[in-house]
């Protein structure tokens, strides 16, 4: 008889993402359900990275990372938010953010202590919150404005609160807290002396009048507070995995404990070239900008004119439709499977990304970090299925 593998992680089925990417494959459809590019990132960044793995080293960099990415993030973190840290000691490295949440949640919860998690909510966080031995208490946001209501932020916290866990611009909802929400969240952080582990990958997608703040920048907050980047989602190129962790030195130092024997380091050249990439000008963080809000307008609009309300978006590369406005009556997934195999267009069920009881069943996530005419045939095949043509 072989004994049963760890009970947490075996738990968990194929994610949502792998399930409805495998079949949009097998049926040609397109691909709007997994969240990455369909175009690489800047050539000269990749430049950087052919030229520094070719001229070298090759071997193990330091263990937090490489001084001049270490320096770039430091230099970014102030640059854009005024944080100002030592590159030496408050910064770490990693092998892409999901490693940074990871390091972050093993270094600082003990079984037993309770982390409170928003919802609709990443797919990873909660297998590495219980594998922690964390106990998750959830917040749950609502489509089709994802508003934080203040009861129900005070009645997740206690004093069994370790840390509570913040994505923001948010996936999947596309929400990006404002300061009055961040400003509701420090005080119960602080009010029962928290931590806050905050993934701020797409902290430089967001549109319109929204702004990004850390909840770092908070007072009170800079010595209870890591947040974690994305080379990945910066700079369009997800698949080098290389993410970066900012906090005061005492944090840095625990959360280094636990890298050092996840992933200990990450390529020397990726690094190299990402620091290149962070020090670019003010102009390529506004072309992102520009570029990624054009693609949410073009398919936000075009997904209404077919017939369809959309949620709240402020931010990130997702947008959520109610499937109830173009008279669907089914649950998320069915709607899901059958615009795959019926209309050619993959999404995710947002229900998959509740993990407490009554998820919504009636949004789906569209990613719309794609070319424009792959949104614009992504429209069509939609408008011409729901229209009968």
């Amino acid at each position: 008889m072989v004994k049963q593998a760890n009970s947490v992680l075996s738990g968990f089925g194929t994610t949502i993402f792998e399930t409805m990417s495998a079949l949009a494959k097998e049926t040609g459809a397109i691909n709007l359900g997994q969240g990455f590019p369909d175009e690489d990132g800047p050539e000269d960044i990749r430049a950087a990275a052919a030229k520094a793995f070719m001229e070298g080293p090759n071997q193990y960099p330091p263990m937090m990372g490489t001084p001049d990415l270490r320096q770039a993030v430091a230099d970014h973190n102030h640059r854009f938010y005024g944080i100002a840290v030592n590159p030496d000691t408050d910064i770490l490295i990693t092998s892409g953010a999901t490693e940074a949440l990871a390091d972050c949640l093993m270094a600082l919860i003990e079984p037993g202590d309770e982390v409170v998690l928003f919802e609709p909510l990443y797919d990873c966080y909660l297998p590495l919150v219980l594998r922690a031995g964390g106990i998750p208490k959830f917040i749950r946001l609502d489509p089709p404005s994802w508003t934080l209501e203040p009861e129900r932020l005070a009645a997740a916290f206690s004093d069994k609160t370790k840390l509570v866990l913040l994505n923001t611009p948010m996936n999947p909802t596309g929400k990006v807290f404002n300061l009055d929400e961040l400003e509701q969240i420090a005080e119960q952080v602080q009010k029962y002396d928290a931590y806050a582990v905050c993934d701020e990958v797409y902290e430089h997608i967001v549109f319109g009048l929204s702004r990004h703040v850390p909840i770092a920048t908070l007072p009170g907050m800079g010595e209870r507070t890591v947040r974690i980047g994305s080379a990945g989602k910066t700079f369009s190129l997800t698949g080098w995995k290389v993410g970066y962790v900012t906090g005061c030195t005492e944090l840095i130092a625990r959360i280094a404990k636990a890298h050092q024997f996840i992933t200990f380091t990450t390529p020397p050249a990726l690094q190299q070239a990402v620091a290149y990439g962070l020090n670019k000008g003010d102009e390529f963080y506004e072309k992102l900008q520009i570029d990624m809000q054009s693609k949410r307008n073009y398919f936000k609009y075009g997904l209404e004119n077919a017939g369809f309300e959309t949620a709240a978006c402020d931010g990130t590369y997702f947008i959520n439709v109610d499937i109830r406005s173009i008279g669907f009556t089914g649950t998320d997934e069915e709607f899901c499977r059958l615009i795959i195999t019926e209309a050619g267009v993959a999404a995710l069920p947002v229900s998959a990304f509740y993990m407490s009881d009554n998820a919504e069943k009636h949004f789906v996530r569209f990613c719309f970090c794609k070319r424009e005419d792959v949104l614009s045939d992504a429209v069509t095949r939609l408008s011409d299925f729901f229209s009968g043509k």
